[in-house]
């Protein structure tokens, strides 16, 4: 099984990208394929609402000047995604806010590709606005028909500085525990994931 870290903080070696890297050691352990990518700094516009993507129902955005169709393939191939983000002003960064709008979209136009997938947010919070950065990301895994684990806690870690997030204990034991969440629900619906529902919008 296939498990994608998706980083939205631009900043290289911080709290969001430890806590996505403790997250994952438990799902390398067992045996998991892993990977981690961080988005955050880097080019990637939002959705144009063009419609383009239920034209082409190829699983692509018709926008190619930036890195959203190289990471949506990796998106579809995975069984479980993790998407961890600073909190910007109470939400997202805007890197990742883009790319959950544009994954959502081009999943819903190509039949509900993230249909049965596993999906955790993790934020990096200083003091506030962890829980709605954190409902950012849930929400758009909830309404893609999307299994979202619980943990011990809200996937939140307290940090400000570089590294400061190491010290949230508490956090760290979340994160170890989401990772073994994940690898036990992957393993449990792997021989059926593929009988998922299909829901169907209405409208």
């Amino acid at each position: 099984m296939y498990v994608l870290a998706i980083n939205g903080s631009p900043r290289k070696g911080g709290n969001t990208e430890i806590m996505l890297h403790k997250a994952l050691e438990p799902l390398k352990a067992a045996g998991w394929e892993t990977e981690y990518v961080r988005i955050g700094g880097k080019a990637v516009r939002g959705c144009l609402a063009c419609g383009k993507c239920f034209e082409l129902k190829n699983n692509t955005c018709i926008q190619k000047q930036d890195v959203f169709n190289e990471l949506m393939e990796k998106i579809v191939r995975a069984d479980a995604i993790i998407c961890g983000s600073p909190t910007y002003f109470a939400d997202i960064t805007p890197e990742l806010k883009a790319v959950l709008d544009r994954s959502g979209m081009v999943a819903i136009a190509n039949g509900n590709s993230l249909r049965g997938k596993i999906g955790a947010g993790v934020i990096a919070m200083r003091r506030g606005g962890g829980t709605h950065a954190f409902d950012s990301i849930n929400h758009m895994f909830l309404m893609s028909q999307m299994i979202v684990p619980g943990s011990i806690y809200w996937n939140l870690g307290f940090g400000l500085n570089k590294e400061e997030v190491s010290g949230d204990a508490e956090a760290m034991a979340n994160m170890e525990h989401i990772g073994q969440a994940i690898d036990w629900l992957g393993r449990a619906i792997a021989p059926v994931r593929d009988e998922y529902p299909v829901g169907k919008g209405v409208g």
